[in-house]
């Protein structure tokens, strides 16, 4: 293994450590931190990460989260008990927390070589506080029910968007709700328009199961340890898409996409939407599913609109752009921006 190779990775280590620190995870932006700087090739777990061969990075293959999640499932399922003394709300000093760390490598290798292998799946729901208003802006521009597409959906947490309270400002919507959804809101409010559902489906490469202990496991352990109201709010979401049958398909998002696209439905606005998604397809995947969306728009109609709502990266500092396309005439608008994990909203809407 290059000591070039280790280096790349202790760097995306930090940058990750940075990442977790500016959405409001000290400890895992600490555990990240500590990782980078002593982590050691000398048992078959440090060594599996400082010789990882694919891109570390958050845009890639997230090694760094890979870590957090694979150190928290162990915590989260009770089999380490020793690491769960050392993790919130539990407060330590880092030679404490690194020596429980390295211990874990060694006791729990099958587990960690094992689970380092997934990729992180994070079913963020706040992100429907960046959702609904696009949605909302669809309604009204379309006066139409709306046929939601989700894709890479997870367990499916924003396909129940609408199942959801929220405050946004001073704009309130939604029915009560064990979800409540407040982000620090920017800007006019959303349009108000009268929604109705006429169907959902999502998909996602490895979905997640809202009633499956060991899929719950998977998404609690990318939760951040030390984010109590996202692990709330995350396990209040799993219990209602549990009582109402939520399913998300198993397909590769452009067959899936392909088949949901051929037939137009006139009437209905469907709505193609994906949070922090489209980055991790492949450069080809992503080419095809763009064309494949051109193509569905294209012959789109008034009668029978396509719509595009995303909340994806920009490279832009700040956040990430809601962006809203509609079909027939396609034509594109950033009509907001959000934090990542759905903290904050700043609007500017589709009537600028």
């Amino acid at each position: 293994m290059s000591n070039d190779r280790s280096e790349l990775i202790r760097q995306s280590f930090l940058r990750q450590a940075k990442a977790c620190a500016d959405l409001g995870s000290p400890f895992t932006a600490r555990l990240c931190t500590l990782a980078a700087e002593r982590l050691t090739d000398t048992t078959p777990v440090g060594a599996t990460v400082l010789g990882w061969p694919g891109n570390p990075d958050g845009t890639g293959d997230a090694l760094a989260l890979r870590l957090a999640g694979t150190l928290h499932a162990l915590v989260r399922s009770g089999q380490d008990s020793t690491l769960s003394a050392v993790y919130p709300p539990n407060a330590v000093d880092d030679n404490t927390l690194w020596a429980a760390v390295e211990a874990a490598m060694r006791r729990d290798e099958a587990f960690m070589l094992e689970r380092l292998k997934s990729a992180p799946q994070t079913n963020e729901v706040r992100r429907s506080s960046a959702l609904l208003p696009g949605f909302l802006t669809i309604a009204a521009l379309t006066g139409k029910p709306l046929i939601l597409s989700e894709v890479g959906a997870s367990a499916g947490l924003n396909l129940q968007w609408d199942r959801y309270s929220y405050q946004l400002g001073n704009f309130r919507w939604g029915k009560a709700s064990a979800v409540e959804l407040a982000p620090r809101w920017e800007g006019p409010p959303p349009p108000k328009a009268a929604i109705e559902i006429a169907e959902r489906a999502g998909c996602d490469l490895n979905p997640l199961d809202p009633a499956s202990e060991d899929d719950r496991l998977r998404l609690f352990s990318y939760i951040w340890a030390d984010q109590q109201d996202r692990l709330d709010r995350t396990a209040a979401a799993l219990e209602m898409a549990t009582e109402s049958g939520l399913k998300v398909e198993k397909a590769d998002a452009i067959d899936w996409l392909r088949k949901r696209l051929t037939t137009p439905r006139p009437g209905v606005a469907h709505v193609i939407y994906h949070t922090i998604a489209w980055q991790y397809l492949p450069p080809a995947l992503k080419a095809q599913g763009e064309a494949l969306i051109a193509e569905a728009g294209a012959r789109a109609t008034e009668a029978a609109p396509l719509a595009r709502l995303q909340l994806e990266a920009d490279g832009k500092p700040e956040g990430a752009a809601i962006m809203l396309t509609l079909w027939p005439t396609g034509e594109t608008r950033e009509i907001g921006r959000a934090d990542f994990h759905g903290r904050w909203v700043k609007w500017v809407g589709w009537e600028k």
